[in-house]
């Protein structure tokens, strides 16, 4: 017999852990992917959402709906899973690697910090000067169609040259063109401007680390420059900083096994989802009152015009 997903009891372990999430700073983001792939076998996923919401309400930081629907959408394809008539349970193999604290070690051994990004940056950006739109000139040449956000529920998708003039009082961006103007959302087919179905090809890939110190944060993605072209560095308003790495052109195969090494390092699995919103470069983050500063910026290894569709 199958058993209706909506109105079997969720397990005792997991009622336990929806009721107890961690604070902000104890990682609320592995904790979404973490509770999302238990909750595969219990709910439909707009239920898995509508729980998440709630239990993070309170945690000391406001999680938006795209970090959560992230959360569930990409643990989908390593969501646990009963076998043997629901008897025996099998560990299905992770989609992310755990962290190699050696390697992370070994790594944070050099003493690269964000001092020295400040100092190899090819552009020295202080108060707003150079601004955003100067620095979205150089990572999406032409008039592409972008979608940008004052935050994760206010949005629009437009042609860049609509944007002009506004993008350093907006927060958000996904990294990537667009291939229209709305695209079909997957939790409720409604039509939306801000969906995986309207993004289109990976243009930068961003990692974003939120544990250890901004120097710690800096050293790693550093490294991980030795293995795509790292283009940009910026704060996220926060505690963590975001690293671009100019990805285009190149296969999905080889963007998943560098974004798997950047897990290991620590980086936040959320920003793979293609659609994701990452913070907007020299915008402002409303939730904190701060500009959101590059420090570093590498113009020779932005995408080229002629390579964006």
């Amino acid at each position: 017999m199958i058993t209706n997903p909506t109105t079997k009891e969720i397990p005792q372990f997991l009622r336990d852990l929806i009721a107890s999430p961690p604070r902000h700073g104890e990682g609320v983001h592995s904790w979404l992917f973490k509770v999302a792939r238990q909750l595969h076998a219990h709910r439909d996923e707009q239920t898995i959402c509508d729980l998440l919401t709630a239990a993070v309400d309170g945690c000391g930081r406001h999680v938006p709906e795209s970090e959560i629907r992230a959360a569930v959408e990409s643990s989908r394809n390593c969501a646990w899973q009963p076998s043997g008539g629901g008897v025996v349970r099998t560990q299905p193999r992770p989609k992310w690697p755990p962290c190699d604290d050696k390697r992370i070690a070994k790594i944070l051994s050099n003493p690269i910090g964000t001092a020295d990004l400040w100092d190899w940056s090819l552009v020295r950006i202080e108060g707003e000067t150079p601004d955003t739109d100067w620095l979205i000139d150089w990572l999406f040449p032409g008039n592409p169609l972008l979608c940008v956000g004052y935050s994760s529920q206010v949005f629009s998708t437009r042609p860049r040259e609509d944007f002009r003039g506004t993008l350093g009082g907006q927060s958000l961006i996904v990294p990537s063109p667009m291939t229209a103007q709305v695209g079909i959302r997957k939790s409720d087919g409604k039509l939306s401007e801000h969906t995986l179905d309207n993004t289109g090809p990976r243009t930068y890939l961003v990692t974003e680390f939120d544990q250890g110190t901004p120097d710690e944060q800096a050293a790693l993605l550093w490294h991980l420059g030795d293995f795509a072209p790292l283009v940009m560095v910026l704060s996220s308003g926060g505690k963590s900083l975001h690293g671009w790495f100019n990805c285009n052109g190149t296969t999905e195969e080889t963007q998943l096994r560098f974004f798997k090494y950047a897990v290991s390092l620590g980086a936040d699995p959320a920003t793979w989802l293609r659609s994701q919103f990452v913070r907007m470069p020299m915008g402002w983050r409303h939730d904190k009152n701060r500009r959101q500063t590059v420090l570093f910026f590498d113009y020779h290894k932005a995408v080229d015009a002629a390579q964006l569709p």
